[in-house]
């Protein structure tokens, strides 16, 4: 059976990513292949926690199928932008590509509890990685030069900073622009929050470069992307006859939003359909508050409800009046200008409600104890500095909290970066304040009022 194969010769590496998973493949890469007819604009892409989309990938020269999913009908084609993929572990590698003077942009997926940053939004010094990233960068960069092996380093922020070393020391004037693309509000900031503090730590002169050199740009991004399944690429298999085992399927919207801080060359994504603007948080906030904020509002109450998608989530009246209040408390919270949040509440609804995309509500509701910080506390924050009522918020903390308490009970594994911690907070005498502690100790010092969890 024929696998998807390249139709044109590949294009140079100009943009290196970290994240090789689906939304990535869906988004970003999909964006560039659209943006770029003169094929001048090749993607290097590093896998995350697992190599075996690198391998994959390999098997079938690089290119992919999108399988584009609406009610009206499916599209499909072949993506060919990315050029070479590796595994993330390969720091040799990246460090080559970074030297490249013609390689001018980093983007990354690599998920909100990628960037390390503990709950005041700085890098988490006390996580067990990035202490080991930072003893090994220190020997790296100090006067004795201890190599660093392939492997060695375990986070984004330790692989990217022996990345820049390499990069400050063979081209230090080429500029770079770094481009977050994971769910944190300001994930400019957020990222350059991660590198500077890990390079404080062993390099000032790094840190000094970083801060100098680097445009750090801050995107908003958004296509609905559920994890691929073997019957969706069994599926694929028996109607097309192409044996694509790095299979994406993703919505028809697609929406990305940059700060427009380039000094130096990218593509033209804009012909794609990106937007940039200068200031960028409403539409960050939207996302967030909106779609990310109700996706994880119908993902904990479903699967305590025993929903599995979130179109059966959505079709559950209770369901969707939460998602109604969540989206009022957005309306009340951010700007009307130039957001369109009666077009953005409407889209959401028929978005949410595709009959053809089956979104699991397990994989929303994966490392809530990291994502809820954006989704609900930053806007329940904002309310109560503003004397709104931040009940819709609170629902969504309740929600969580439930669900971490019912699924410690059940005895099944949490899928969260924090999932030995919230088990013992789960156990306390009084859950909801013991995990609110953990989400928000400001809110939970400020006794906030949460639900009983039955015992």
């Amino acid at each position: 059976m024929p696998r998807p194969t390249r139709r044109a010769p590949r294009a140079p590496v100009r943009i290196v990513h970290l994240g090789l998973g689906a939304f990535h493949r869906a988004h970003q890469a999909w964006f560039t292949a659209h943006a770029d007819p003169g094929r001048e604009w090749g993607i290097a892409a590093f896998t995350g926690r697992s190599p075996d989309q690198a391998a994959l990938l390999a098997r079938q020269d690089d290119v992919y199928t999108l399988l584009t999913r609406g009610a009206d009908g499916d599209g499909i084609e072949t993506v060919e932008s990315i050029v070479a993929a590796y595994e993330g572990a390969d720091t040799d590698a990246l460090r080559d590509l970074l030297r490249r003077p013609e390689v001018s942009i980093v983007t990354l997926t690599v998920t909100e509890k990628g960037y390390r940053l503990a709950a005041d939004g700085r890098l988490d010094r006390d996580d067990p990685d990035v202490r080991a990233d930072l003893a090994l960068l220190a020997a790296a960069l100090g006067p004795d030069a201890a190599p660093v092996t392939p492997g060695a380093l375990k986070t984004m922020p330790g692989r990217l900073l022996w990345g820049l070393d390499a990069r400050r020391g063979a081209v230090p004037d080429a500029p770079l622009a770094l481009v977050p693309c994971d769910n944190l509000d300001a994930n400019g900031a957020a990222l350059e929050r991660a590198l500077i503090d890990a390079a404080t730590a062993v390099s000032p002169q790094l840190a000094a470069w970083i801060g100098q050199r680097m445009d750090i740009v801050s995107t908003a991004v958004d296509r609905i992307t559920p994890r691929v399944t073997p019957a969706d690429v069994a599926a694929f298999q028996a109607r097309t006859g192409v044996d694509d085992d790095a299979l994406v399927i993703t919505e028809p919207f697609h929406s990305w939003i940059l700060t427009d801080t380039f000094r130096g060359a990218r593509p033209r994504w804009e012909d794609a359909g990106a937007l940039f603007v200068a200031d960028i948080a409403p539409f960050e906030r939207r996302k967030l508050w909106m779609l990310n904020g109700a996706h994880s509002l119908l993902a904990y109450d479903g699967l305590i409800g025993g929903r599995e998608t979130v179109a059966e989530a959505i079709a559950d009246p209770s369901g969707a009046a939460g998602v109604r209040a969540l989206w009022d408390l957005a309306e009340a919270l951010l700007p009307d200008a130039d957001l369109d949040l009666p077009g953005y509440r409407a889209a959401l609804t028929a978005r949410f409600a595709n009959p053809a995309i089956a979104h699991r509500l397990r994989q929303i509701a994966a490392d809530g104890s990291v994502k809820l910080r954006a989704r609900a506390v930053d806007p329940l924050r904002l309310a109560l500095a503003r004397g709104v009522s931040g009940a819709a918020a609170i629902r969504l903390i309740d929600a969580w909290i439930r669900f971490v308490v019912a699924e410690v009970r059940a005895g099944r594994p949490l899928d969260d970066v924090a999932a030995d911690e919230l088990a013992r907070r789960a156990a306390a005498a009084d859950p909801p304040h013991a995990l609110l502690e953990l989400l928000a100790p400001d809110l939970a010092a400020a006794d906030v009022r949460l639900s009983p969890v039955r015992p």
